[in-house]
């Protein structure tokens, strides 16, 4: 008898597209090849010293014990002040948990919440992991996809149109990841006026990249009238603040939804890093005046890195208004040969530029978008400006567009 350890659930799991190209990145540069990697989502800077100082407070005044499965309270109140000065909604801390990262937050949600066939609205593209979590608790990601000439923007007749008796849920990011887009006060109120028809779907938004916004205010589904008391709200230090590895998340929402998401969290894994909560206080607490030099630097790369691959041959891209991706399309590079080799897809197509320019990019297909790729501008200009010219250089090398 042939053994098998491993849970069909894992074994149809799908991998993250994002760390896959990222591990491949690593081993192509242990082999001294030299790639240029605009796969992760992670800010290229470190994190600010008035956060490392809490941090380093935090570890001599001994707070090196376990926590409450909740967080501590100082934190609670910390999310509670930011989530009322920055967006004026009201919350207690019994309707906050933190996680070990934002990622988290969604799982023990989705796991709390969600029945083995219950269905999950999607707007796609949509960040990669929502999919696999979604399944991995036994419920259906139904995928809408709104696609570049909509700027990635799903449509309220749209949102209409895909619900069912099964949707439980609706999942989706503002600022976007992979796209940055960004929904308006209009768009927002759109939606809402499909989703009072619909109490008991609840909505789940996920704003981690809230403070990385350029051209638009960041607005919060949750502000809009009818929709405080049935929307969880997602978001964490990761992006904003440039504290990827100290993994602090947090989400916001009705009293029952936390409590679950609690009973959860307290078997798998219990309360997120002490010290790690420490600093996101001090974080929290600061006016986001602390954080603007990134926001900025972020915004003068999004033009640049916009202008240049705006004129890559075969790419077609509008202007993110948020996050730090671009998300171009790539369809009528998909008519390209490759040494007599077609290629067939953003797969191939990523696969190409990593091993003939050196650049890592993450295809579209990991995102619910075939024939785009996801390109991240979190790194310095003259980084950014030598991996354009390398996909420019690979694209004249092989004479390839049809």
């Amino acid at each position: 008898m042939e053994r098998n350890f491993v849970a069909k659930r894992v074994e149809t799991m799908n991998e993250s597209e994002t760390l896959a190209m990222a591990r491949k990145s690593r081993e192509l540069r242990a082999l001294g090849k030299d790639i240029i990697s605009l796969s992760l989502g992670e800010p290229d800077f470190d994190t600010p010293e008035f956060i490392k100082e809490a941090g380093m407070r935090a570890i001599h005044e001994n707070h090196s014990h376990y926590t409450p499965v909740q967080g501590y309270s100082d934190l609670l109140d910390a999310i509670c002040i930011k989530l009322k000065r920055d967006q004026g909604l009201n919350y207690v801390p019994n309707q906050i948990v933190c996680s070990n990262g934002a990622k988290q937050s969604i799982a023990n949600l989705c796991l709390a919440v969600l029945n083995p066939g219950d269905e999950v609205l999607v707007p796609a593209p949509y960040w990669v992991s929502y999919r696999e979590i979604i399944r991995l608790a036994g419920a259906i990601p139904v995928e809408v996809m709104a696609g570049h000439e909509q700027n990635f923007k799903l449509s309220a007749a749209q949102l209409e149109q895909a619900i069912g008796p099964k949707t439980k849920m609706l999942l989706f990011s503002s600022p976007c990841n992979p796209t940055g887009a960004m929904l308006t006060q209009e768009e927002l109120e759109e939606w809402v006026q499909v989703l009072v028809g619909h109490p008991s779907i609840l909505v789940v938004s996920d704003e981690i990249y809230e403070h990385i916004a350029f051209d638009q205010p960041h607005i919060s589904i949750a502000t809009m009238p009818g929709m405080y008391e049935r929307t969880a709200i997602v978001n964490g230090m990761s992006k904003g603040f440039a504290m990827t590895g100290w993994r602090l998340g947090y989400l916001a929402g009705p009293v029952e939804v936390v409590e679950a998401c609690i009973k959860i969290q307290g078997q798998l894994t219990s309360a997120p890093s002490s010290i790690a909560q420490k600093a996101a206080v001090a974080g929290l607490l600061a006016e986001p005046t602390a954080i603007q030099f990134m926001v900025d630097a972020f915004k003068i790369r999004r033009d640049k890195m916009t202008r240049a691959v705006q004129s890559i041959p075969g790419f077609v891209l509008s202007k993110p208004p948020g996050a730090f991706y671009l998300f171009p399309d790539i369809s009528e590079c998909l008519a390209w040969s490759r040494n007599g080799k077609k290629i067939n897809d953003a797969q191939d197509f990523c696969s190409f530029m990593l091993e003939e320019a050196g650049v890592a990019m993450v295809p579209g297909d990991a995102f619910g978008a075939p024939g785009c790729v996801r390109l991240s501008y979190a790194a310095d200009w003259p980084v950014l400006e030598e991996a354009v010219r390398r996909i420019k250089q690979a694209i004249e090398r092989y004479h390839a567009i049809k």
